[in-house]
């Protein structure tokens, strides 16, 4: 019975060391992911929000370039899409002045642009492969530039003083972030194209 007893507790013990091993070696290699995006992150213009927009998806990331690209240019595309389906509420608001309706309705084509931009990023960046490699990202890097341009001139739509002082501030914010969002993304593309290319 005693041995029993003793076999059961070197089992038990074996089994917490190697769990424990286990453990580790996940937490150091998520340690290593954390680490490398917001190494990368450095590189770019907003290395803060970079580093907290995609510290959350760093599993999926690790350590890879094309996978940190691609995670930013994704979590670009999701906040350029919930900001253009604010932008299209926020122009059947009543009571707007002439010149907010005419920024918002602009605004609104520009952020349906820049969607449609990071969207067909994304889907180039998830095809591209060897001998095609610099075309692919050429055409990558010039949308995702587009795209900022287009956040840019959206929101010089809402400089001055003639609007609500209220929404002037939504609306820059939420724009403003975007903007930085996709300059952050085009940073880590062209870091991505430099390393493979």
């Amino acid at each position: 019975m005693e041995g029993s007893s003793s076999n059961h507790f070197l089992t038990t013990l074996l089994l917490v060391l190697i769990f424990t091993s286990y453990v580790n070696r996940i937490s150091g290699a998520g340690q290593a992911n954390t680490e490398f995006i917001r190494t990368s992150c450095g590189t770019t213009s907003y290395p803060r929000l970079c580093f907290t927009s995609l510290a959350s998806h760093a599993s999926a990331i690790q350590t890879s370039p094309k996978h940190l690209a691609h995670a930013a240019l994704s979590v670009t595309l999701d906040n350029t899409q919930s900001t253009s389906a604010m932008m299209v509420k926020l122009a059947h608001t009543h009571g707007l002045k002439p010149r907010e309706i005419g920024a918002m309705r602009d605004c609104v084509e520009e952020m349906g642009e820049s969607v449609d931009l990071l969207r067909n990023s994304l889907g180039e960046m998830s095809q591209i492969k060897g001998s095609n490699f610099r075309l692919m990202m050429s055409d990558v890097q010039t949308w995702v530039s587009a795209a900022l341009t287009d956040d840019d001139t959206c929101s010089d739509g809402f400089a001055g003083n003639g609007m609500n002082g209220n929404m002037k501030s939504i609306v820059r914010g939420r724009i403003v972030n975007i903007a930085h969002l996709t300059s952050n993304a085009l940073a880590l593309i062209n870091n991505y194209a430099t390393i493979h290319g």
